[in-house]
Parts: C-alpha cells; sequence; structure tokens
C-alpha cells in the first residue's frame, strides 16, 4: 500500500482506549477501510520501502512553499528552521509511537483519548477537521494560480481578457468538472497512485527550479534580499510545520513493518527527516536566491508564463494536486461523520452527497477569495500543524507517565510544547495582523521580468504586481 501526505483520517473509538482492539488502528484507516481489509491484508514494508513511504508521507504540496518560508524567517534563521522544524518533527514522531506503546493504542486518536478522555478526543477532532480542509483550499489556490498560467501559454490569444482566462472560472470549472465528481467517489484507494509519481514531480520540479536559476540575474537586488532573519519567523515555522506534517501516517508507517521494533523506527524516521530536510533546504536555497524578495507563496508563480519547462513542471504540480484533494475531502468528510453524524448511522447516500458538496463548495468560496498562498500555507501550519505536531504528542507522553511535570525527563517534552504553543499563539496573531494591515502577493499580471523591454521599468512600483488581501 502507498501512502502519501494526506492518507490519514479520525475513526472515533466506540469505547474505551486501553486496548488495541477498541480503537481503530492507523493501519486499516482510509484504503483498507474502505475495502474491508483486515490485519493480514496489510502489506508489510521492508526497511527501504518503509522510509520511502515516509518521505513521500512528508514531501508534498508544502515544500512548494520552501523559497516564501526563507524570504519570511530571513535566509539564515530560515535554513536554521527548516533543520530545527525537521529535528523536532523527528522527535515528536518519535513520542508519538512511544505513546503509543505506553497506552497501548496504535493510532493517534487513540492515544489522545487515552491521555485525556473525550475532551482531548474532540480537541483532536476540531484539528483533524482544521488541516485538511485548510489544505483543500490552499489546492484550490494553487489549481488556479497553475492551470490559468498554462491555460493562457497555448490558449492566450483566444482567452486573455476574457472570464475564461481568469482563475475564478479556472477553479469553478476545475472544481465542479474534476474535483467535485472524484470527491463524491466513495472508494478512493485507486487513487493512491498519486503517491507513486509525487515524488518524481517534486524532483521533476526541483530539476527544472535549478535549469532556471540564471533568471536571479533579471531580478533587482534590494535592501532586504539577503536579510539573515526577519521577524516574520514565526509565519515561517506554520509553513515549515505543514510541509513536515507526517503525525497522522506515523502509526500507519511503524506497523506496516515487518517486524517492527524500535530499533528499525529509528532507522525510518531519522533516515526519512533527513531526506526530506535536504530535499526542502535545496529547493527553497534555489527558489530563493532565484527571486530573492520577490518570492510568492507558490514560488512557481514567480516563473514566466511562457517558460514551457516551468510549465510542465506546472502542469504535473496541478495533476498532483487533483488527486490528492479528493483525499482530503474524504479527511474532512469523515471527521464530521465520525463527530457530528456519529449516532446517525449508517451514512445514506444523499448525506454523503450532500456533505461532499458543501465542503468542496465552501472550500472553492474560500479560496476564490484570495490568491494568496502564502497565507493560507501560514494558517494551516499554526492553526493545525503546529499542534498536532509539537504540542499533542509530548503532552500525551507527559501525562500517560504520570511523572511530575518538571521532572528532567521531561524538559525535551516541555520545550517541544512550549515551542509549538508559542508558534501558534504567535503565528496565528502575526497572520492575523497580516491580513488586517494587507497581505500582498501576485495574481497574474505579467512580470516585470519576463518582459525584456520593460525590464528596468517595472520594479519601481511593486503594487502593480500584487494584489491585497484584507479581512
Amino acid at each position: 500500500m502507498e501512502l502519501n501526505e494526506k492518507t490519514k483520517i479520525l475513526e472515533e473509538p466506540s469505547t474505551g482506549a486501553n486496548t488495541p482492539t477498541e480503537v481503530t488502528s492507523d493501519t486499516y484507516q482510509l484504503i483498507d477501510a474502505q475495502d474491508g481489509a483486515g490485519e493480514d491484508r496489510v502489506k508489510r514494508s521492508t526497511l527501504p520501502m518503509a522510509t520511502f513511504n515516509f518521505i513521500n508521507s512528508i514531501i508534498g504540496s508544502g515544500i512548494i512553499g520552501m523559497p516564501y518560508a526563507l524570504k519570511q524567517a530571513g535566509v539564515g534563521l530560515g535554513i536554521i528552521l527548516i533543520i530545527l522544524v525537521a529535528i523536532i518533527t523527528d522527535y515528536s514522531v518519535m513520542l508519538l509511537i512511544h505513546g503509543g506503546q505506553i497506552s497501548n493504542t496504535n493510532s493517534y486518536q487513540g492515544l489522545v483519548q487515552s491521555a485525556f478522555g473525550r475532551p482531548g478526543f474532540f480537541i483532536l477532532t476540531i484539528m483533524q477537521f482544521l488541516y485538511p480542509f485548510i489544505a483543500m483550499i490552499s489546492y484550490n489556490v494553487i489549481i488556479g494560480d497553475t492551470i490559468t498560467k498554462v491555460m493562457l501559454r497555448f490558449f492566450g490569444y483566444y482567452i486573455s481578457g476574457t472570464i475564461v482566462g481568469t482563475r475564478h472560472f479556472v477553479i469553478v470549472v476545475v472544481t465542479l468538472l474534476v474535483l467535485l465528481p472524484v470527491s463524491l467517489y466513495r472508494d478512493i484507494a485507486k487513487l493512491a497512485v498519486a503517491s507513486l509519481t509525487a515524488m518524481a514531480f517534486v524532483v521533476f520540479i526541483l530539476v527544472a527550479m535549478i535549469i532556471r536559476i540564471d533568471m536571479s540575474s533579471d531580478i533587482p537586488i534590494t535592501e532586504d534580499s539577503w536579510q539573515f532573519a526577519n521577524y516574520n519567523f514565526t509565519q515561517a515555522i506554520g509553513v515549515m510545520a505543514f510541509a513536515y506534517m507526517c503525525l497522522h501516517n506515523s502509526f500507519l508507517i511503524y506497523d506496516s513493518l515487518e517486524d517492527p521494533t524500535w530499533h528499525k523506527w529509528h532507522i525510518v524516521t531519522h533516515a526519512s527527516m533527513l531526506t526530506s530536510m535536504v530535499l526542502m533546504v535545496i529547493l527553497g536555497i534555489v527558489g530563493y536566491a532565484t527571486f530573492t524578495s520577490f518570492t510568492q507563496g507558490d514560488v512557481l508563480e514567480n516563473y514566466c508564463e511562457k517558460d514551457d519547462l516551468i510549465n510542465a513542471a506546472r502542469l504535473a504540480f496541478a495533476v498532483t494536486i487533483m488527486l490528492t484533494y479528493p483525499v482530503e475531502c474524504f479527511v474532512t468528510r469523515e471527521v464530521l461523520e465520525h463527530s457530528v453524524f456519529a449516532h446517525y448511522q449508517p451514512r445514506t447516500l444523499w448525506r454523503h452527497s450532500l456533505v461532499t458538496v458543501i465542503i468542496v463548495c465552501l472550500a472553492m468560496g474560500f479560496s476564490m477569495a484570495t490568491d494568496c498562498l502564502g497565507v493560507v500555507l501560514e494558517l494551516n501550519g499554526v492553526l493545525a500543524a503546529a499542534p498536532l505536531a509539537f504540542i499533542i504528542p509530548p503532552a500525551c507522553v507527559m501525562k500517560l507517565q504520570h511523572e511530575p511535570v518538571l521532572c528532567i525527563k521531561n524538559i525535551p517534552m516541555l520545550l517541544t510544547t512550549t515551542f509549538g504553543i508559542f508558534v501558534m499563539g504567535t503565528g496565528t496573531a502575526m497572520v492575523i495582523k497580516e491580513m488586517v494591515n494587507g497581505y500582498s502577493c501576485s495574481h497574474g499580471e505579467k512580470l516585470a521580468y519576463c518582459q525584456a523591454e520593460n525590464m528596468t521599468g517595472l520594479f519601481t512600483n511593486q503594487s502593480v504586481l500584487t494584489t491585497t488581501l484584507r479581512v
């Protein structure tokens, strides 16, 4: 069973959380659950296969925001934070599995309910709803950005200046003709093929960006282009937390190992985090070095419409997003089913369809309100990814150990929890402040460096290249 960053689902335990049989195992979730497979149907993974699956789980749409994260945090501090967040996430993943062993549970939900009871379970429910739903919004934003650019490249003469050439039209059409139909499909196991191509597309995008790094000579150097640190580092951590988000798959991959042991899990986790960190650092540096202070939340937005190599990268990225989107919708819908409609089972076809339509339309509506991918990634990172990755796992382990909170053994977990609370609190405040003051980003105007005849004059007023999001 191949995995991607979205193979997660919240299943509410029907009773207690003290025995594995009472808690829905992550191993059966999403794909195997669709065809009624049991534990003996789970495909066991070798160490290299499990490592690849975990890397694939980590590397997803969030990696495209790494250059923007460097812009927000500053180049030097940004690189340090990419490494630091990788280390903390690595530690948190280890804590999650350790907590499962202490509580004798094999799912994130079971662990939280074992530690904090029903209140903890419902808090996790909110987090696991927000994460995939905001991700759906970000995917719509990406689709609007990428498909519009590709369409204008190939059909610009016919659609330029018409409604067909606008990102709103593209989002609506793709949502109604592609995303909604595949999201209504109940058996999404076949969509797991997306994970097979995800890594290849990421590598292709990275290679394309490296080839186009010579564009940096056309980008004006501003005073703050190579700042070591920037005060927006908390939002940058949010983007990184979203990119590294993998805890929803941790139990799944651990249980899939042949003869899962603590030593094997150490190898899988450390190798996966190290590989993902290296890819994120490289892509972040390459993207930021090319566009410096003009870097957008979606770095592919910075490239010219007529660049066919980048258009191929855009198209590949958009296709991956389209295949991943219904999995996010599936997760969001299942969270509602197991919380709002827990006592109204089994679900009917009309309710399944109605809930799906509402979720998809809400995501579409929010995505049409902004073309700023950066703010969406930041919000998802600070509101959902940070607590899921940095706050909840160490808090659960500390609660289950029944030791004094301030004992030496708990210091690393206290630091991790404090880090998560700091990122969530200050990051949310900073994002709201940005939105109130006006959050600027490109929405498809022809970029200055893409027009040789206007190479010098167009950067004198950056506002012609941006729209502003205000609340």
